[in-house]
């Protein structure tokens, strides 16, 4: 008797090429439902409609089809057991060496603009989850199949173990199985945590909330931080999103460092959206410089002459595509990493000069993560990451002297580049244009004499940012001593009063926003 397959996939990807193969080289019949069997069917492959087969009626608008024992004993059954092959025959029921299924497109579904409630709730699957999990459960009998990119690997295994695969390539089905439906019921269990505003929840019976964190391997990376560390790049929800969807357009591979620089440029650069050519220079995460400019290359021209010796090795983000004035001045020194939302072809022909630099494009610089995990020992905390727009229109200008609008736009400038930089953390700029940078620091006097050292005499007229607020009047004092006219801070201090005090002596602008943007 021929052998016995079901097939019913949401990505018909590979479909009729897996059913051909099935049917004419391994003899299979196959059984499947809705567009599977309809696909298969327009291919002239022979297949079974599932309600032919259950001799029940797809119901519900097709949301009860494969609910029914002739295909749960099927996947479910052990022939190799007595009571299960005596049940099996006295029900009618033949077995299945294969199942094939994936799922409804559920985060793609969510992830479209405007989503109801009620569409996100139709693209929950519940027959296909029952069938991966059962023959997933049942992997010493029946291979179980959830993505495309397997069904090679399953014809090879076939045709190299004369119509058979190994116990240890159906185990590993099974786990592959099984985290595919769990990042399913993941994805599903997040929106709906966040898709209540149509329905109350009774928070008095709620239970204690999960987090979980579920992501498909992309890449191995050679080394973590240090050459001892494994390390593994993980890509979560969609594809096509994120650093996914960068295109390397030349370059080595990229490492655990590289990634992590990256993804502190383009939130850096996020800041800046492309209406006013801006450039950020990265070490360690850190800025070593970030301008704006008339032009993109002026831009990066001002962000590494901000401090040239630290942008040696560094990662570059702009917030337009590349040009060739731009690239130009990109290779007259030796940089790790470049990444911009899109590069003409000039550009492209003068960046290939140097064969080693990674250059990406990434077409979406804006969006990123909404939350961000930290593990710590026996678990992890998670937070939303700090994307709060900041609006100089809701600061307290809490000196005598006011600013001019071009004070409150650098001032601005200051503010979105110094949540950027490890806390204790002092920003100084002028021109739209960093001059220096005091990071992560144990007190803020020291970042503050590391920024206003670093800026040395340019710090006259400029502006100096504080992530957090002065615990003493000391480094307004200081900042005023080096040529500093304005600055901002969060406030907060009890001891508020006095730096606002010193402020008014020496006549500076002080600007408070209310909003503290430690990063740790």
């Amino acid at each position: 008797m021929s052998r016995l397959a079901l097939l019913s996939v949401s990505d018909k990807t590979g479909l009729v090429e897996l059913a051909k193969a099935l049917v004419e080289s391994f003899d299979f019949e196959i059984v499947s439902s809705g567009g599977t069997a309809n696909a298969i069917a327009a291919a002239d492959l022979p297949v079974t409609k599932v309600s032919d087969y259950t001799g029940s009626p797809e119901i519900l608008g097709g949301r009860v089809k494969t609910l029914h024992p002739r295909i749960h004993g099927g996947i479910l059954g052990r022939p190799a057991l007595p009571s299960d092959a005596e049940d099996m025959a006295a029900n009618n029921i033949r077995t299945f060496d294969l199942v094939v299924v994936n799922l409804y497109p559920f985060e793609q579904t969510i992830a479209k603009p405007d989503v109801t409630l009620p569409e996100a709730i139709e693209q929950i699957d519940i027959g296909g989850p029952t069938l991966i999990r059962a023959a997933a459960k049942n992997h010493a009998f029946v291979t179980v199949l959830c993505h495309p990119e397997q069904y090679p690997l399953y014809l090879q295994q076939m045709t190299d173990h004369e119509g058979e695969v190994t116990p240890g390539f159906q185990q590993d089905c099974a786990r592959q199985a099984f985290w595919h439906t769990a990042t399913y019921d993941q994805a599903i269990a997040t929106y709906l945590s966040g898709a209540d505003a149509e329905a109350e929840i009774d928070t008095a019976t709620e239970l204690p909330q999960r987090w979980t964190m579920t992501g498909l391997q992309r890449q191995q990376l050679r080394y973590g931080e240090n050459p001892h560390q494994p390390a593994t790049w993980y890509q979560t929800g969609n594809v096509s999103s994120g650093w996914a969807a960068a295109e390397l357009v030349q370059g080595k591979p990229l490492s655990y460092n590289n990634l992590v620089d990256l993804e502190a440029a383009r939130r850096i650069i996020a800041e800046f959206p492309p209406q006013v050519p801006a450039a950020a220079v990265l070490k360690h995460t850190n800025p070593c410089g970030a301008a704006q400019g008339e032009s993109l290359a002026e831009a990066y021209q001002k962000a590494f002459d901000a401090d040239s010796v630290s942008a040696f090795g560094g990662i570059v983000a702009l917030n337009r595509p590349i040009d060739g004035d731009t690239a130009t001045a990109m290779t007259q020194t030796f940089l790790e990493c470049i990444v911009a939302p899109g590069c003409d072809d000039e550009a492209k022909a003068v960046l290939a000069k140097k064969g080693n630099l990674r250059v990406l494009l990434l077409a979406d610089l804006l969006s990123g993560p909404a939350q961000a995990p930290r593990a710590i020992a026996g678990g992890f905390l998670v937070q939303e990451t700090d994307n709060i727009e900041d609006d100089p229109s809701g600061w307290e200008i809490v000196t005598e002297q006011k600013p001019d609008a071009d004070t409150l736009e650098e001032l601005l400038f200051a503010w979105r580049l110094v949540k950027h930089v490890k806390s204790n953390a002092i920003l100084v700029t002028n021109n739209r244009t960093t001059l220096g940078v005091g990071a992560g620091q144990m007190n803020r006097v020291g970042a503050a004499k590391i920024a206003l050292d670093q800026a040395g005499k340019n710090a006259q007229g400029a502006v100096l940012a504080s992530d957090g607020f002065f615990p003493f009047d000391d480094s307004v004092r200081t900042a005023a001593a080096a040529g500093i006219r304005a600055i901002v801070q969060p406030g907060g201090s009890k001891r508020d009063p006095d730096s606002i005090k010193a402020a008014n002596e020496l006549g500076l602008v002080m600007a408070m926003t209310g909003i503290r943007h430690f990063l740790h």
